[in-house]
């Protein structure tokens, strides 16, 4: 399914023109369909088919209330990795007992708050974390339910920087130290030991590193089985990549039946983000400025790097097309960059693509850690997010505008002077 089609040359989300999208709401935009993260969450929701199961959505992706609400009423649950992210779950209706707590560097504060809010799962990253969150649930008379995530030591074969699962990466402890931790817990009376987790990375697309991780993670629970360590949930993590140039990704259905096959009755939680709203979302962006030397041609557009930081970060590639596709102007091949002064600023690079001043350009699959990763980086103001559901559409969020920019600023009042 692709909620993002041409019709007539005019790009349509659902059932509505983009063009139309842009007089109303202006530019640049990012543009959600309900449709598609409906039909995507529940392709997940299928696969798993009778097996006992949780779909944590990992809120990070994107994390905009209507966005987050939309799946709530799907019965989702949550992947979050701080304290605004759970608080944020709870405003859009997402009931905290379907969230598991994952990051690295959960402060005393965020424990606290998510033992009292009752969520369903820790996932703890070191040993120094499991301290903590003994403490914590000990001062409050509670017990923590926890899992620990092990990294599992396998490559995902994807960029360096979305690579989770090696131990090289920051994430999760190695086997050997996850059994000590889990006896450990399994001797206070504050927690609760109720799964293990892992995650290997983002964007992959091949099947095998998942496979991987899913023996050793099985190996470790027969070692825990030994110890008289029950383990009843087991964490497969996200990391299922989409298709961002018509390239072949995961088969979803095929993954989990695997997954579910060699669970037994454990219950599986699994955290896709990208997956999720990835193919949902497109950025639009217009075209200030043409411009061309001897070996370059750029157009000019005002959405920049702060807006969309992914080609500059990642060097990630999205498909570029006019939402208007008339054939009407300059042709040739065109770096689409901002205003922003890096040379980094660049949206694509090298497109075919007959423009003019003032066409407009969507950057496609765009729906996740888009509009999440923005910021206001050269005082740009973050753009707009409207969903579309078949023939209707909202604004999700206003536009900021340049006074909000500085609202929290205050002059420095020097008593010296």
């Amino acid at each position: 399914m692709n909620s993002f089609n041409f019709q007539n040359n005019n790009l349509y989300a659902e059932s509505v023109s983009v063009s139309d999208l842009v007089r109303a709401y202006g530019s640049p935009l990012y543009v959600y369909s309900k449709t598609q993260i409906e039909f995507n969450w529940n392709l997940f929701k299928k696969s798993f088919g009778e097996h006992s199961h949780l779909i944590c959505y990992a809120v990070k992706a994107n994390s905009n209330i209507a966005v987050l609400n939309i799946l709530a009423k799907l019965g989702s649950g949550f992947d979050i990795v701080s304290l605004g992210e759970l608080e944020r779950v709870i405003a859009a209706g997402g009931e905290p007992r379907k969230c598991v707590f994952s990051g690295v560097g959960k402060t005393e504060k965020s424990i606290q708050k998510a033992l009292e809010y009752g969520i369903y799962c820790f996932n703890i990253e070191s040993e120094d974390e499991l301290d903590c969150i003994e403490s914590v649930s000990s001062s409050l008379n509670m017990i923590a339910p926890i899992s620990i995530r092990v990294n599992p030591n396998v490559d995902a074969q994807t960029h360096p920087y979305i690579s989770t699962g090696l131990n090289e990466n920051k994430f999760g402890v190695c086997p050997d130290i996850a059994l000590s931790m889990y006896k450990k817990a399994a001797l206070s009376e504050n927690l609760k030991v109720c799964g293990l987790d892992y995650h290997i990375g983002s964007q992959i697309t091949e099947v095998s590193p998942f496979l991987e991780a899913l023996d050793r993670a099985l190996e470790l629970i027969e070692k825990l089985k030994s110890e008289n360590i029950t383990i009843k949930h087991l964490d497969i993590g996200g990391g299922v990549g989409v298709s961002y140039d018509g390239e072949k990704t995961i088969n979803i259905e095929d993954y989990l039946n695997y997954v579910t096959a060699r669970a037994n009755d454990m219950k599986i939680l699994v955290e896709p983000g990208r997956s999720i709203v990835g193919n949902a979302g497109i950025f639009v962006t217009k075209v200030e400025y043409l411009k061309q030397n001897d070996i370059k041609s750029f157009a000019i557009v005002d959405g920049a790097m702060n807006d969309l930081i992914r080609p500059s970060l990642y060097e990630s590639f999205h498909q570029a097309v006019l939402i208007d596709d008339n054939s009407i102007g300059l042709s040739g091949e065109w770096d689409i960059v901002g205003p922003v002064c890096e040379s980094a600023d660049f949206l694509a690079k090298n497109r075919k693509l007959t423009l003019e001043k003032g066409d407009y350009i969507a950057i496609l699959t765009t729906g996740a850690y888009g509009f999440v990763l923005s910021s206001n980086y050269n005082s740009r103001p973050r753009v707009s997010e409207v969903m579309v559901s078949e023939k209707t559409h909202s604004l999700v969020r206003k536009r900021e505008t340049i006074e909000s920019l500085f609202e929290n600023e205050y002059l420095f009042e020097d008593e010296t002077n």
